[in-house]
């Protein structure tokens, strides 16, 4: 992809970066202040890059070294309350050490930005990519968002300060992206200029929501019955609200850097004349866009569509895009034992999501790639086949079907 003429207004250069390089790029693109560090694997690499960015005189940060993640996120908490644009992140096991403090930030309405290296959870001992990590503040009051390729992992830095930042939202901002598949691997990635990152992106401001000796305020005051009602349906606004924010920003966002995405929520792909279609999240997207193409030309009315946002979930405008469609496969790669159907994270969502729609397709589970397994194009080959004979099935309806497992 070369620059042209044009492009070369907002981008200063390609690069060939992993996903981890592409956010530390992101990092110093949005001239983030403080940035916190307690690097566990798949994630380190964007520490190792930030802290090389910042040596190289690239960026004007504090960069401190914490001694576990419930200190580091504790660390970009507090650095957000007196008004500086802070960083972490974490994977796995890491990101459920610093619940305490995520909770806290996401009631507190702190807009940090946290990257999820998406990793397994111990026990057993595992380095691979399942989703369950990030998903654990689904329900706390975090935005929580999807990349697919290391240009969107850039790029959703950016949008993702921009909307959490914005006084309407002001939620902390979970960007995951899939451990190994795309932490690891290499893409050519189009680096913004720092002048078309201003446009886009205003400077930070709490406004009267700052701390200072000069404003004084209540940051996480013991209110017990008097008032948490009060707070949580605060934080159930905003949540609300994010979503008219989110469609600004991606708005935003294509005027400078071009029209890069058609929907803020979730891609298509060969959905038009579409009977069965897949729904993932993250790096599945490349098989499942290839499985179908390659469908396609044996006459395979099938397509996929690859869901960004999950937190606030797009419930509006997928319901009218799956409507559509006679069969939906849902790819989980996560795990919800014991959930209504045995089904996945994602199709409870999506089922929920489906249920008002007077032309509800039948909806088929696949759970897939726990612990780094690879999802090949040939078992989403296999999940499409399954799609398509649910069709006009009613009995199949929330059917859980294990692909890539040994039996």
């Amino acid at each position: 992809m070369t620059l042209t003429a044009e492009s070369r207004a907002v981008y200063e250069r390609e690069d060939l970066l992993t996903g981890c390089q592409a956010v530390a790029q992101a990092v110093r693109l949005a001239d983030v202040d403080v940035i916190a560090a307690y690097p566990i694997r798949p994630y380190t690499e964007v520490m190792d890059a930030i802290s090389k960015i910042i040596a190289d005189g690239q960026l004007d940060a504090e960069y401190m070294i914490a001694d576990s993640e419930h200190s580091q996120f504790e660390i970009v908490k507090h650095a957000s309350s007196v008004g500086a644009r802070a960083f972490a992140g974490s994977s796995g096991t890491g990101w459920c050490y610093g619940f305490e403090a995520l909770v806290v930030t996401a009631t507190d309405r702190l807009p940090v930005l946290f990257l999820v290296g998406n990793r397994a959870l111990d026990d057993p001992g595992a380095f691979g990519v399942e989703h369950n990590d990030a998903m654990a503040v689904r329900d706390m009051g975090w935005l929580l968002c999807w990349a697919s390729t290391a240009q969107e992992a850039l790029e959703h830095v950016l949008i993702g300060y921009r909307i959490a930042e914005d006084a309407r939202v002001r939620m902390p901002m979970a960007l995951a992206m899939d451990g190994g598949f795309l932490t690891h691997s290499q893409h050519i990635v189009q680096i913004p200029s720092p002048e078309a990152v201003k446009r886009f992106l205003p400077p930070y401001d709490l406004g009267s929501r700052r701390l200072h000796p000069d404003n004084p305020i209540s940051i996480a005051p013991q209110v017990n019955e008097d008032w948490v009602m009060e707070l949580r349906r605060q934080n159930w606004e905003a949540a609300r609200r994010a979503r008219d924010v989110i469609v600004e920003a991606y708005h935003e966002f294509n005027q400078i850097f071009g029209p890069r995405y058609e929907s803020p929520f979730f891609t298509e792909y060969m959905t038009d004349d579409a009977d069965a279609v897949l729904v993932g999240l993250g790096t599945v997207a490349m098989p499942g866009r290839t499985a179908a193409r390659r469908l396609r030309e044996k006459g395979h009315k099938v397509g996929y569509i690859n869901l960004r946002w999950f937190r606030p979930f797009p419930t509006v405008e997928l319901r009218e895009s799956l409507s559509r469609f006679k069969a939906v496969g849902v790819i989980d790669r996560d795990f919800a034992h014991g959930s209504p159907d045995d089904g996945g994270i994602l199709l409870h969502e999506i089922r929920s999501c489906l249920y008002p729609a007077r032309q509800r397709p039948v909806v088929v589970n696949f759970i897939a790639g726990l612990g780094g397994r690879d999802i090949s194009i040939g078992n989403c080959e296999k999940m499409y086949s399954l799609t398509e004979s649910a069709i006009g099935n009613e009995a199949m309806d929330g059917s859980v079907t294990w692909i890539g497992v040994r039996e």
